[in-house]
């Protein structure tokens, strides 16, 4: 059987037309206004923009996290909010994987048990040789017992990338990863997240502020006020 060609699938991630309106003491303000674009699989996107345009939030909407208060999102062709909140989250877990710039990490685990943590949610019995093989992957092979507390930022990072891609999710969804790391540590952690990314085939959606960073994935999308002004 060939190939179909990529641009033929239907894409992993579908934005649908997304606006998201918040009201204060003042009225009625659209964080999000008519957001619409498509992901395909495999592809890598940053979403930039100033502080303000509404990056993060579109982040928490495409996760399911957040409820636009119009539009919709389908991941892997389920609208995700034709579903209920239990059922977004199980999905969730088959599909999506997070990396923060606060890291996120468990303060009680350590770095081996951080990364078994959602191998073991979904019933692997795997979960300890899986969460060492990638540890020794992003090069923490000797940190493995070691706690967050005792990490240094770069590090922690880097257990947050192997819990994030341990589960081989179709989506990785990664708000400003190297925002609290400093520029080496922070260079050295995208070229990890990037070359995990390209190993896995995953669909990477990127939030940042960084230009330079923005430039090393597929496409950029760039939102002002809450609108995609460019999507190139």
């Amino acid at each position: 059987m060939p190939d179909v060609p990529s641009s033929a699938l239907p894409p992993l991630v579908a934005v649908e037309h997304v606006t998201k309106t918040v009201r204060d003491a003042t009225g009625e303000f659209d964080i999000l206004r008519d957001v619409d674009f498509s992901l395909a699989a495999g592809e890598t996107v940053a979403i930039v923009g100033a502080s303000g345009s509404g990056k993060s939030t579109l982040l928490s909407i495409i996760a399911g996290l957040d409820v636009p208060t119009r539009g919709t999102v389908r991941l892997a062709g389920q609208d995700l909010f034709a579903l209920g909140e239990d059922e977004r989250a199980a999905l969730r877990a088959q599909k999506v994987g997070f990396v923060f710039q606060s890291f996120q990490l468990m303060a009680h685990l350590s770095a081996l048990e951080n990364v078994m943590l959602p191998l073991e949610l979904a019933g692997r019995r795997d979960a300890r040789a899986r969460a060492t093989e990638m540890l020794q992957r992003v090069g923490l092979s000797q940190r493995l017992k070691a706690y967050p507390r005792v990490l240094s930022g770069g590090e922690q990072q880097r257990v947050a990338l192997a819990r994030a891609f341990v589960v081989q999710p179709a989506l990785l969804l990664a708000d400003e990863p190297t925002g609290s790391l400093d520029f080496a540590t922070g260079e050295g952690v995208m070229a990890l997240m990037l070359a995990l990314n390209r190993e896995q085939g995953t669909t990477l959606v990127l939030v940042t502020h960084d230009r330079a960073i923005a430039a090393r994935c597929d496409r950029r999308i760039v939102l002002e006020a809450g609108r995609v002004v460019d999507q190139s």
